[in-house]
């Protein structure tokens, strides 16, 4: 049915302030505070991490970003949250076993790699393998030797199942042909604090919580999980150096959306993002940590997803040779 002259203006009065509204709602974002979804505990790496990066940003974005701390279950708790969540562009999250999470719980109520918008990257470090002062070994490779000769009688602790640090731990592990006690903890800051007490022996960390406590004399450091050796940590091998290309572990930061999230959205928080890594207040704090932010140019939506997708690739392929998936 044809429809009237006058049905039509108003039609397409309709469509122009339809398109208006979402005009004016695009240009208006955001209009409130920003929740940003933290997977791990408050003073934890990541969360260090997320305060520093989205005070910087919510200068660029003239809103709050609100921490909101949702711990448990290395991170698949805060990221079932997240994908639960409006997409709209008022829930963040900032994440960093993402990947590893996906290829270890066979049973997650969303799909890591369409549930989520990758926003960007925003910083990469790799991990120390650390010991209590009380450990006897003068080096790494007299570490090794000891990992191999007496796993059973020595403690490999970890953050958690599930996590990058014990990611890190199979990987030293099976490079080493050793079987030493994985003890997993609710937290970094619980598994670190028991090895300063000497309550458990060995402890691969990434160097944000290590670092501190390395320069304290706290703990004891033997290598470096990075291709090249850190300038924060020069004197300290790789272990690429060390004959174990294969424990090749870093943690990175990435800032997602759920999925649905309108890319003008997207693009105005990656432009906040971008802002806030290339603030020399926060990449001074970054180097502290031993890390770094990505460069500029792998920043992009596009970049971050093309490494998420590598990583799940990779993770799943770990996972499947360790022999390791969990309910």
């Amino acid at each position: 049915m044809k429809q009237s002259l006058h049905q039509q203006i108003k039609t397409l009065g309709l469509i122009a302030c339809a398109a208006m509204s979402f005009q004016a709602s695009a240009q208006s974002y955001p209009t409130r505070a920003i929740t940003m979804i933290v997977p791990f505990p408050a003073g934890s790496a990541t969360d260090t991490v997320a305060r520093l990066v989205g005070q910087k940003m919510s200068e660029k974005l003239h809103q709050p970003l609100v921490m909101e701390n949702v711990p448990g279950a290395s991170g698949t708790i805060a990221a079932a949250r997240a994908a639960r969540a409006a997409a709209d562009g008022y829930t963040l999250m900032i994440h960093t076993t993402i990947a590893l999470s996906a290829a270890l719980y066979k049973n997650l109520s969303y799909d890591t790699a369409t549930a989520f918008v990758p926003i960007g990257l925003i910083n990469n470090g790799p991990y120390v393998i650390t010991t209590n002062n009380n450990f006897k070994a003068p080096d790494a490779r007299q570490l090794f030797a000891r990992l191999k000769s007496e796993g059973d009688k020595i403690s490999l602790a970890n953050a958690g199942v599930g996590t990058g640090s014990h990611l890190c731990a199979i990987m030293l592990s099976e490079a080493l042909n050793a079987h030493p006690n994985l003890i997993p903890y609710k937290s970094t800051s619980q598994a670190l604090q028991d090895v300063i007490a000497g309550n458990s022996d060995v402890l691969c960390d990434q160097t944000t919580n290590a670092l501190p406590q390395i320069a304290a004399k706290k703990i004891k450091v033997y290598a470096i999980t990075s291709p090249k050796r850190s300038a924060y940590l020069p004197d300290v091998p790789t272990t690429r150096e060390l004959g174990i290309p294969q424990v090749d572990v870093s943690v990175w930061h990435g800032l997602y959306a759920p999925k649905g999230t309108p890319p003008n959205v997207i693009k105005q928080v990656n432009e906040a993002l971008q802002v806030a890594l290339a603030d020399p207040v926060v990449q001074k704090r970054f180097a502290e940590l031993g890390t770094e932010p990505f460069p500029a140019d792998q920043r992009s939506p596009a970049a971050h997803a093309k490494l998420l997708a590598a990583e799940l690739v990779r993770f799943r392929e770990v996972a499947r040779k360790a022999n390791l998936q969990l309910d």
